[in-house]
Formats: C-alpha cells, sequence, structure tokens
C-alpha cells in the first residue's frame, strides 16, 4: 500500500469530516458550543462516545496487548460496567439538578473558588497529556507509513494534523462533536470488523473457524483469580475498572460534555447504559482481533515487531494482504485517534472558558465567543508542542511516564468528590490545594517503595484507588469535624 493511497483516504477523510462542520456549526453561539443546546439525541451520543472512549491508543495497543496480558482486559470491563452505572445515577442527576455546562462548578459550590480552580486544573493537566500521547502514538505511525517516505518533518505533519482537528471544531464546538464522533465510531467499528473478516479469509477459515481457533489459542484467558499479587488478578482489575470508569467518564469534562448535551437527566442515563453495554461486545472485538493478529503472523512466519503497538499496522498496510485491509485500517486509525482528540480539544477550551478564566461573569456575549476562540487557539498550539516535545525525548520509557502520570491526577479528583457526595463536612478551601497537590506524590512514593523494595505485590491500576484514598483521607483530616454535631 503506497503513501499515496494513505494520503488519499486522509484527505477525502477529512472533507467529510469539514462538510459535517459546516452543517452542524451554523448560527452557534457559545451555548450552541458547550452544549450544543441540550438538544442532542441519546442515542447518537451513546454511539458516538464508543469512538471517544476507546481512542487510537485502544485502537492500536489493544490488539498488540494481548500476547502479554491474554484477554484479562475484559476483567476491566466488567469493572467499567459498574463504574458506569455510578456515573448514570449518582453524578448525571447531580449535574443536570444543577444546571453545569462544566461538571467542576460543583466543586465551587461545594468547597470555594480555590479546591474548584484546583480540580479544574487537574482536569486540565491531565487531558492535554491524556489527548496529547494520543495523538502522538497515531502521528507516529502515519508518519513512519507515509511522512517520512515524502521525506515530511515530524513538526510539520503533526501541526497540519492539529490544524485539520482544529479546523472542523472552532466554530461549531460540542454540537460538530456529537455528529463527527458518530462517524467516526462507525468507520472505527467497520474497520475491526472487516479486518477480522479479511484476515480470516486470508488464513482460509471462516469466521466461525477463527473464533473457534481463538478460543482454543493461549491468548484467549480472561480470569485471572490465583494470585492476588498480580496485575491482572480479577478483584484488583474489576475494581480499578469500576473506580476508573468513575474518574475518567463521570469526572472528566471531556466525556461528561457529550452527555451534558441530552435533553434530559433520563435520556443521558439511557445514553450511559446503552453505551456501557456496547463496550463489552466492541472491547472483545478488539481482543479477538489482536489474538487473530499473533495466530496469522505465526501462520505466515512474520516477526512480531519490537514495539507491539506496531503489529496491527504493520501486518494491515506491509503485511502483502489485499489493499482493503489497509485502507480500513488507515480509515480506524483516523476515526479513532481524532474522535477522542476533538473531543478533548473542546473539552479544554470550555473547562478553561469558564472555570478558569471565567468568561460567562467577566464579558458580554459577542467578547465571550471571542475569548473563546482564542483559548481554543491556544489549546490547538499547545498540544501540537507537547507532541512535539514527545518526540524530541525520543525515549519510551519516558513518554510511558509521563503517559502515566496522567492517571495520577484523576486520583484527587476522586477524592474531592467522594469527599463532597459523601460527607457534609466543610474545608479550608486554601489548604485543600496542598492536600490535592500532595496525594499523588504519596502514591508515587508508595508505588516506588514496592518496586524498590522489590515486594511481591505489583501494584497496578489500583494505584488511582490509593491516590482518591489519599486525597479524601487527607480532606478528612482538614475539615471541621464540629459540623459533624
Amino acid at each position: 500500500m503506497t503513501a499515496t493511497i494513505i494520503l488519499t483516504v486522509i484527505i477525502i477523510y477529512f472533507s467529510i469530516l469539514l462538510i459535517i462542520a459546516y452543517f452542524t456549526s451554523k448560527n452557534n453561539d457559545n451555548n450552541s458550543f458547550f452544549l450544543a443546546n441540550k438538544q442532542s439525541p441519546w442515542f447518537v451520543v451513546a454511539f458516538g462516545m464508543i469512538g471517544a472512549s476507546l481512542s487510537g491508543v485502544t485502537f492500536i495497543s489493544v490488539p498488540g496487548w494481548v500476547d502479554a496480558s491474554q484477554f484479562s482486559y475484559m476483567q476491566m470491563i466488567l469493572g467499567y460496567l459498574a463504574g458506569y452505572i455510578v456515573v448514570a445515577f449518582v453524578l448525571l442527576p447531580l449535574y443536570y439538578r444543577l444546571n453545569l455546562i462544566s461538571i467542576y462548578s460543583y466543586l465551587d459550590q461545594r468547597f470555594g473558588t480555590v479546591t474548584y480552580k484546583t480540580g479544574a486544573s487537574f482536569f486540565l493537566l491531565s487531558r492535554v497529556i491524556g489527548a496529547s500521547f494520543r495523538l502522538f502514538l497515531v502521528a507516529g505511525v502515519l508518519q513512519y507509513l507515509v511522512f517520512d517516505q515524502w521525506g515530511i518533518p515530524f513538526y510539520v505533519s503533526v501541526s497540519i494534523t492539529i490544524l485539520l482537528i482544529w479546523v472542523y471544531t472552532f466554530k461549531g464546538g460540542i454540537n460538530t462533536i456529537v455528529w463527527t464522533d458518530t462517524l467516526q465510531t462507525f468507520f472505527m467499528l467497520t474497520a475491526v470488523g472487516a479486518t477480522f473478516w479479511l484476515l480470516s479469509r486470508e488464513m482460509n477459515w471462516s469466521i466461525g473457524d477463527a473464533i473457534r481457533e481463538i478460543k482454543q489459542s493461549t491468548y484467549s484467558q480472561i480470569w485471572f483469580f490465583d494470585d492476588f499479587k498480580d496485575a491482572k488478578f480479577f478483584v484488583k482489575q474489576f475494581l480499578a475498572g469500576a473506580f476508573i470508569t468513575i474518574v475518567m467518564t463521570g469526572l472528566d469534562q471531556d466525556m461528561m460534555q457529550k452527555n451534558l448535551t441530552c435533553r434530559n437527566t433520563k435520556e443521558a442515563q439511557k445514553n450511559m447504559l446503552w453505551f456501557s453495554l456496547t463496550l463489552v461486545p466492541v472491547n472483545l472485538l478488539f481482543l479477538s482481533l489482536g489474538a487473530l493478529l499473533y495466530l496469522f503472523a505465526q501462520q505466515h512466519g512474520i516477526q512480531i515487531p519490537s514495539r507491539v503497538d506496531y503489529l496491527y499496522p504493520e501486518i494491515a498496510v506491509n503485511g502483502s494482504l489485499p489493499i482493503a485491509v489497509g485502507i480500513f485500517f488507515i480509515v480506524g486509525l483516523i476515526a479513532s485517534a481524532y474522535s477522542s482528540a476533538d473531543s478533548a480539544l473542546t473539552a479544554l477550551t470550555t473547562s478553561f472558558s469558564l472555570d478558569i478564566i471565567g468568561i460567562d461573569k467577566k464579558y458580554e456575549a459577542q467578547q465571550q465567543i471571542k475569548v473563546r476562540k482564542l483559548i481554543h487557539i491556544g489549546f490547538s498550539v499547545l498540544i501540537a508542542m507537547v507532541i512535539i516535545i514527545f518526540e524530541w525525548i525520543s525515549n519510551d520509557s519516558v513518554i510511558k511516564l509521563l503517559f502515566d502520570a496522567a492517571g495520577y491526577t484523576y486520583g484527587p479528583l476522586l477524592g474531592l468528590y467522594a469527599f463532597g457526595l459523601f460527607t457534609k463536612l466543610k474545608i479550608n478551601d486554601r489548604i485543600s490545594v496542598w492536600i490535592l497537590l500532595a496525594a499523588p506524590i504519596l502514591t508515587f512514593i508508595i508505588k516506588y517503595l514496592t518496586i524498590h523494595f522489590n515486594t511481591s505485590y505489583q501494584i497496578g491500576f489500583e494505584l488511582l484507588i490509593i491516590n482518591g484514598l489519599i486525597s479524601f483521607l487527607g480532606l478528612w483530616a482538614i475539615s471541621n469535624k464540629g459540623d459533624l454535631k
């Protein structure tokens, strides 16, 4: 598959997105940009959220993880379902009752300005790092497949990519994102399903044969109950999945902004529940594709890349397969990457505009739009710069550390919201910031000590729970216990 064909597919794809942006951004104001005037059909939001929640990292990395972790990821998916129930019946009613645009406005009402802006800042930091890393991973694949062949520098290709995302989101905002994400989710799922079918055919298997071979392979183990010290132990992964969902969906402006575009609480809850149920078969499909890719590599004597993230692109584009496999892969890759990046850019703009600057209180309506557009440009430039910095570092372990660090920023949000919802205690607003900053540091020290002293216990995704618990206990320590009387 040539670089010219790949670039042609990219141009056609973005042209479709720009057409959608044109029709969804007419006569848009800030209310439309932030909340789509609360007119989004719940089933459209639910379908589009699949692509936004999976991202390019899932599209590329989950199939590659299968060799090391089998299907253990499904244990976390079950935890996700429990987390989505909490989001649907605890957090969504709260957000709709308070009529929030930014979900962090709750912190202002519950604790005070300093705590409010601290919580919003944790989200901004986490989302900038997360969105940049996701795009970096995809940009690296496209650079390898296309732009290196034409001698185009990495920073140029990244800048063009960010510019295209900015073009179709700067005016329509979430109103455009709801519809583009729906299209991108369709393309992503079609790409995975079509690749699975085409690979099976190349191996002279029917779909039924492929499923049977995957079941009989060593890759398909889902349940791990034997060793609680293992990072794949069921209880650890299930609880981690539940809490990750609560913070990375329910306490994340990016994900919740789409839900808040629904007409009312009941429609938002229907969206959340149907969306969560669809994630089970969707993620099982991704894992099954990963197993099939490894089986295909074994059957055809293909060497597994040292970086397993490149297994899927290597086979799809350079594996002597029909050109349709490569085209589906490129479309799915772009769809999965940009469905998360465009919504992240909109959410960052929303949170900074309302939570940090407070444009709704400082400026008149027309001036608000101008300021919001400048902020949107600013975050576009910032994400491009962070991606380029990742490339300059050129060290996978450092990049992984930076990406993992984003997970630490959700712990304080978990502790804050748990403390706000499940206690009636007051806290010193100005002291809380130090508690929230100390919690991730203490969490990092705990994980470092378990590694440094070679303890047999492996801290996995439950690090988030530890982080949230430290934040909660810290807030409890500085609270006014007299409020309990």
